[in-house]
């Protein structure tokens, strides 16, 4: 863990880096949980694949592990805050030693959400996007990063018709975008400790993250 400063105060963040360096960066956004042990496994996983991961506390050390909880302090969060955590991190991300050039961010849910605003925000840094069952109506035409998605088929927090309407969208802006649907899943999927976790889905959506990654960054 490290101490980040940005613009509405100093948050927390885990870093992990890979053996060799320079690498590439990762920023990882977290979904509604917080910054919980699983989004730590992620950047340990994206270390072990050869990436410089960071991963900021948007929630100023505050975590859920039901729905209504996570609810709840989503109600509470303060967009500003918010912003400034994500825009701070990356920041810090771009300025460390061990990163490389522009950086790719990846998003679950709630983060996906703040992953696809940074494209826009920030389209010479971002150059690539990882989304997990997220969404968001950003300005698409003044990206320049590459998407990947992966999104359930049974999902009642982002439904089908929204998913092919961004991809469409992103397509339109001539964005290279590549989207995934799988079978029998559901929101969540990809995290460990979530009872909607299916282990081949996520396994599956793993290994094509870290292929696009490479390609991106090759």
């Amino acid at each position: 863990m490290l101490d980040i400063t940005t613009t509405s105060g100093t948050i927390r963040a885990y870093l992990a880096l890979p053996a060799n360096t320079p690498a590439p960066g990762v920023l990882v956004l977290h979904a509604w949980w917080g910054l919980t042990p699983f989004v730590h496994h992620i950047c340990d996983q994206l270390a072990e694949a050869g990436f410089v991961a960071l991963a900021p506390d948007m929630f100023q050390g505050r975590t859920a592990n039901t729905v209504e909880a996570a609810q709840a302090m989503l109600e509470e969060h303060d967009d500003a805050h918010v912003q400034a955590a994500v825009a701070g991190a990356a920041e810090a991300l771009l300025a460390h030693p061990a990163v490389s050039g522009p950086i790719a961010v990846l998003g679950f849910s709630f983060g996906a959400a703040w992953a696809l605003l940074m494209t826009s925000e920030r389209p010479e840094d971002i150059h690539a996007a990882v989304l997990f069952y997220g969404s968001y109506s950003a300005d698409f035409n003044v990206s320049q990063a590459a998407y990947l998605g992966h999104f359930a088929e049974n999902d009642p927090w982002e439904p089908l018709d929204g998913i092919h309407q961004m991809e469409a969208d992103l397509r339109t802006a001539g964005r290279h975008t590549r989207f995934y649907i799988y079978p029998g899943t559901q929101h969540w999927f990809v995290e460990t400790d979530r009872p909607e976790y299916n282990p081949a889905a996520a396994a599956l959506a793993w290994e094509r993250t870290i292929t696009f990654l490479n390609e991106q960054f090759k």
